[in-house]
């Protein structure tokens, strides 16, 4: 592939080739170490860095802070799983103090003997330790049912990070071709400025034998000022696209980058309307999240109703204190006890607030179905507006194409009357002006097809 001229202070270097007994997968691999030792060598911004769409598209989702944020929110709704679900696990706890008391008077109880059995002393000092542990073995379905909607909630926060990188992929190839399209439609107006140079010169050399008017020449000069100010416009709106890539691709602003996958033109749609509209439901994340959360949504009203059945607990624990205050009469000594019970609760009135939480939830259950089918319509259109727009750019982009070659036929034709003198200043001029415009046309003929292409990917949920 040749290099653009559009591109910026940027050089012709290798962006590819074929390797004998080497497929195309490890051509991919071989370009991407390629890249990845440019960016590491030391003095590698210095050169250009070849980048092809893959590649961009890889490095903004490695590198972009919103992956990164919704990654970590998935995260943190796995841990919340984890939480909900050490609910109907075993609660062991380990507890210790220190109690000072003032000092009281000791109280026994006299003996046949004659000495006095001390069943209250005086110990200002008390020490208390107890293992304790808990469990319950019943909860009329609530910790499983919040349980349930946690792993559910995690499994929306993960469809919430598909999307998020699935918007980022658009975000990136729509960038990158808009980037093609300016460095292409650069090194086209260049072209066009050295062509117009080459006939003015040859028309200074007629006006100096005196063949032609001087209006000529005048006529071809202020053609020339037009396109040398394309030629301005182009290289800016090239770096300001190449800016907006190294802002997704988290490349440094002065980094030069070479953009390595050629514009052409997309291939003819192969599915039909119906397929893709199944396959966009089955596969965007969003639709996908509002499902998990709708279930999550019914877990949740399922919890909030099992406040009406009893729950059962199995609690035990061993104390070890001095003194310790299950035993009689107070030593001040370190002595063991332990306990085990069982206990059931069941709220028989709670003043509303279990009919109110369940209503609650069960009105946002439906609230999420009311989206779901309203999101169900909206993929629907989108996925035949995107298709719309597909087929219209590649039929665009094959009428762009026939005009190129018919721009560039007249050109010719007209280049060879100039030559003959049959042909005016003026002809040549405006059959360059086609010809500069109709490529013009096809660059951004393809360029809106490959990006009809991206929001066709974007909306079906596959990517090519």
């Amino acid at each position: 592939m040749a290099a653009h001229k559009g591109l910026p202070h940027t050089t012709d270097v290798w962006a590819g080739a074929s390797c004998p007994g080497v497929r195309g997968g490890s051509v991919k691999k071989l370009a991407g170490t390629f890249i990845v030792i440019a960016w590491m060598v030391p003095g590698a911004a210095a050169q250009d860095i070849p980048l092809v769409l893959e590649a961009a598209v890889a490095r903004a989702l490695k590198e972009s802070p919103r992956v990164a944020e919704l990654r970590a929110r998935e995260q943190g709704s796995r841990a919340a799983v984890d939480a909900r679900r050490s609910a109907i696990k075993p609660q062991v706890s380990l507890q210790a103090g220190y109690t000072r008391t003032n000092h009281v008077d000791v109280f026994g109880i006299p003996q046949p003997d004659g000495r006095l059995r001390v069943v209250y002393p005086d110990i200002p000092d008390n020490y208390r330790t107890r293992l304790d542990v808990v469990w319950p073995l019943y909860t009329g379905g609530r910790a499983e049912s919040l349980t349930h909607a946690a792993r559910a909630e995690a499994e929306a926060a993960g469809q919430d990070l598909a999307a998020v990188e699935a918007e980022l992929r658009f975000d990136t190839t729509r960038a990158y071709w808009s980037a093609v399209t300016a460095a292409e439609s650069t090194r086209v107006v260049e072209q066009a400025l050295e062509r117009t140079d080459a006939h003015l010169e040859d028309l200074r050399a007629r006006l100096d034998a005196g063949l032609i008017p001087p209006n000529e020449v005048l006529t071809a000069e202020a053609q020339r000022s037009r396109q040398e100010v394309q030629v301005i416009e182009s290289r800016n709106a090239s770096e300001l696209a190449l800016a907006d890539l190294r802002r997704l691709t988290n490349l440094a602003p002065e980094a030069r980058v070479r953009l390595a996958t050629p514009l052409t033109a997309p291939e003819a749609l192969a599915a039909d309307l119906a397929a893709q509209i199944a396959t966009a439901k089955a596969s965007r994340p969003e639709r996908a999240a509002l499902v998990d959360r709708i279930e999550a949504a019914a877990a949740r009203s399922a919890a909030a109703g099992s406040s009406a059945r009893p729950s059962v607990a199995v609690a035990g624990g061993v104390d070890y204190g001095r003194p310790n205050a299950r035993i009689f009469p107070r030593s001040d000594r370190w002595q063991d006890s332990w306990d085990v019970s069982v206990n059931a609760s069941w709220s028989l009135w709670d003043g509303g607030r279990r009919a109110a939480e369940t209503g609650e939830a069960a009105a946002a259950e439906r609230a999420l179905r009311a989206r779901l089918e309203e999101l169900d319509s909206l993929i629907a259109l989108e996925v035949r507006q995107r298709r719309l727009d597909l087929e219209a750019g590649i039929a665009a982009a094959r009428a762009a194409a026939h005009g190129v070659r018919s721009a560039a036929e007249a050109r010719r034709v007209v280049d060879e009357r100039f030559a003959a003198g049959v042909a005016t200043s003026t002809d040549m001029i405006d059959a360059q002006v086609a010809l500069l415009q109709a490529e013009l046309d096809r660059t951004r003929a393809l360029a809106s097809a490959r990006i009809a292409e991206a929001r066709l990917a974007r909306a079906i949920g596959q990517w090519p």
